[in-house]
C-alpha cells in the first residue's frame, strides 16, 4: 500500500485523544507524528528525568501522569515499553480496571503480536500491534523518517482497516505481519539492524587502529553502495576475499584482528562463514577455492595452509 494512497474517510478512525505510556525513544515520537494527523495528545507517562525531558521537547505541554490515568483520559493509548515488560503491563492495567471498552490500545513491540494484549481485549478494548521498522532517536528528525517507514501490522481482522489508517496517518506503509511470525520478524529486523550497528562501529575503531582519521568518511560512501547493492541484488552484491576464495588474505585478517582486536576476531569468523556459505550456495566461491577458505574459517588461527597469511 503506497503512502500516495489516502484511506477512505469512512475507514479513518476519529480524530483521538492520545495518551502514551512509556516515554521512551518511540511513544513521544509516535504521538507527535499522529498529532501532526489532527490527534490530540492528552497524557503521557514516563518515570526516568530523560524520559520526561523527551515528553516535555516532542508534546509540550503534555501532562506527565502515571499510567492508569494516561488510559483514563485517552481513547488511543500507545504502549511503548519494551518487549519484557509489556505483557506484565497490559495484565496490571486490565486487572486495575484502568483498561476501559471501545479503548483502542496499541503496542509498538516488534516481538509480540496482537494476542499479548488479550487481557485488555477481555476488558473490551480493541487491540492493535503497529511496530515501525525504524530505528529511533526520540527527536523531532524521527518524525521525518516515519516517512515511507514500514509498520509490521498485527490485529484482528475487523480493525484493519483501522490499523492501517493509523499507520498511514503517521507517513508509514502497512505490511501485514500473522500473528505466529512476529518473532521471526523481529529477529529477521534485529539481525540486519541491530547488527549492523555493531559491525559499523567495530569497523570504524579499526580504521582507526590503522591510521585512518575520519573513518565515517571513508566507509560512508561503501557502505551506502554495499547497502545498495544488497538491497537491489542480495546475493548477487557478495564482493570482497571471502566470496572470491581468497583465503591467504583472511587468514591475514585473522591473524592482524587477533593483535589489534581480539575481541572482534568471533565475529569476523562467524560472518566469514556465513559469507562464504551463501557465496558457495549462489556459485559465487569457486569449490576449487572453498577448501583453503572454510579451512582458515574453521581453524581461526590466520594461518593459511599451515604458514601465516599475507594481505597479498
Amino acid at each position: 500500500m503506497s503512502t500516495s494512497q489516502q484511506p477512505d474517510p469512512r475507514d479513518r478512525p476519529a480524530r483521538l485523544a492520545v495518551g502514551v505510556v512509556g516515554a521512551g525513544r518511540v511513544g513521544p515520537v509516535l504521538a507527535a507524528s499522529l498529532q501532526l494527523a489532527g490527534h490530540r495528545p492528552v497524557a503521557v507517562s514516563g518515570v526516568s528525568e530523560t524520559s520526561r525531558r523527551r515528553a516535555a521537547q516532542m508534546l509540550p505541554g503534555v501532562p506527565v501522569v502515571p499510567p492508569a490515568e494516561v488510559l483514563r483520559r485517552s481513547e488511543l493509548v500507545l504502549l511503548t515499553v519494551p518487549d519484557d515488560t509489556l505483557p506484565g503491563l497490559v495484565e496490571g492495567l486490565a486487572e486495575t480496571g484502568a483498561v476501559r471498552p471501545g479503548q483502542l490500545l496499541v503496542h509498538t513491540s516488534g516481538r509480540y503480536g496482537a494476542r499479548v494484549l488479550d487481557p485488555a481485549l477481555r476488558a473490551g478494548a480493541l487491540p492493535l500491534a503497529l511496530h515501525p521498522a525504524m530505528t529511533f532517536t526520540g527527536t523531532q528528525v524521527d518524525v521525518q523518517r516515519l516517512a515511507g517507514c514500514s509498520f509490521g501490522v498485527t490485529a484482528p481482522e475487523e480493525l484493519r482497516l483501522a490499523a492501517e489508517a493509523l499507520v498511514i496517518e503517521m507517513g508509514g506503509e502497512p505490511e501485514w505481519v500473522a500473528e505466529q511470525m512476529r518473532p521471526l520478524y523481529h529477529a529477521a529486523l534485529a539481525l540486519g539492524a541491530n547488527h549492523l550497528v555493531t559491525l559499523v562501529a567495530q569497523s570504524m575503531e579499526l580504521l582507526r587502529e590503522a591510521g585512518v582519521t575520519a573513518p565515517d568518511r571513508m566507509l560512508g560512501p561503501l557502505l551506502g553502495a554495499a547497502l545498495d547493492n544488497a538491497l537491489r541484488s542480495g546475493d548477487a552484491a557478495l564482493t570482497g576475499p571471502v566470496a572470491r576464495g581468497d583465503a591467504g588474505t583472511v587468514a591475514a585478517h585473522v591473524t592482524e584482528l587477533r593483535r589489534h582486536a581480539p575481541q572482534t576476531v568471533a565475529g569476523y569468523l562467524a560472518m566469514a562463514r556465513a559469507t562464504a556459505d551463501r557465496a558457495l550456495a549462489h556459485g559465487l566461491l569457486k569449490p576449487e577455492f572453498a577448501e583453503d577458505l572454510l579451512g582458515v574459517l574453521a581453524d581461526g588461527t590466520g594461518r593459511a595452509d599451515g604458514a601465516e597469511g599475507d594481505a597479498r
